[in-house]
């Protein structure tokens, strides 16, 4: 198993073991314990599982009072992965990182909290599984525009099915005193000179 930093590099990009044969294939999803020697430590508590139509986008989701970090796996099927820095104060603060995740070839993504996530669906469907560092938190639910102009993320779909909830969300600019702020990593606050 490989786990590489992406462009953001707190996202996380996973290549697990996948092991092929005359039956098909195999590979683990998640093990705490080989997962954390290479970085990920993280508690998961909640997995979720959607299947989604072609052209159908999902997101850019986030929750506030309760953030969730996210390791997600495509199934079946092709999909689009975006995640978005949306930690006020971050230097990282309003860049985006995608990926496009496939069944056919298993790599995963984490998404740590601070995050705003979402993905859309190139093949006739894909079956999608996230594992969640926290539950989900109905009050705590928040939002950005998927094509919020100033992210200016190339989804692959031009006209994409939405949730009413979705096209109702606001650009990143517009969500003051609704996003999360950042917090340096013990590492990260460690390698500050004084």
């Amino acid at each position: 198993m490989r786990i590489s930093p992406m462009s953001l590099p707190e996202v996380l990009l996973i290549e697990p073991d996948l092991y092929r044969d005359a039956r098909g294939s195999f590979f683990e999803i998640h093990r705490a314990d080989r997962y954390g020697a290479l970085g990920i430590d993280a508690v998961f508590v909640q997995d979720n599982f959607s299947r989604s139509r072609q052209g159908v986008l999902r997101g850019l989701h986030y929750q506030l009072g309760r953030p969730q970090g996210k390791l997600v796996t495509v199934v079946t099927g092709r999909v689009y992965d975006a995640a978005v820095d949306i930690r006020v104060g971050s230097p990282t603060f309003g860049q985006w990182v995608g990926y496009e995740l496939s069944g056919d070839d298993p790599v995963q993504l984490y998404i740590p909290p601070g995050f705003a996530h979402g993905f859309c669906v190139l093949s006739e469907t894909a079956d999608f599984l996230y594992k969640c560092t926290d539950v989900y938190s109905p009050q705590d639910e928040r939002g950005i525009l998927w094509s919020d102009p100033d992210l200016a993320i190339p989804w692959p779909v031009s006209n994409p099915q939405l949730s009413p909830k979705d096209q109702m969300y606001r650009p990143l600019k517009e969500m003051q005193g609704e996003l999360p702020l950042y917090r340096p990593s013990a590492q990260e606050t460690s390698n500050v000179k004084r």
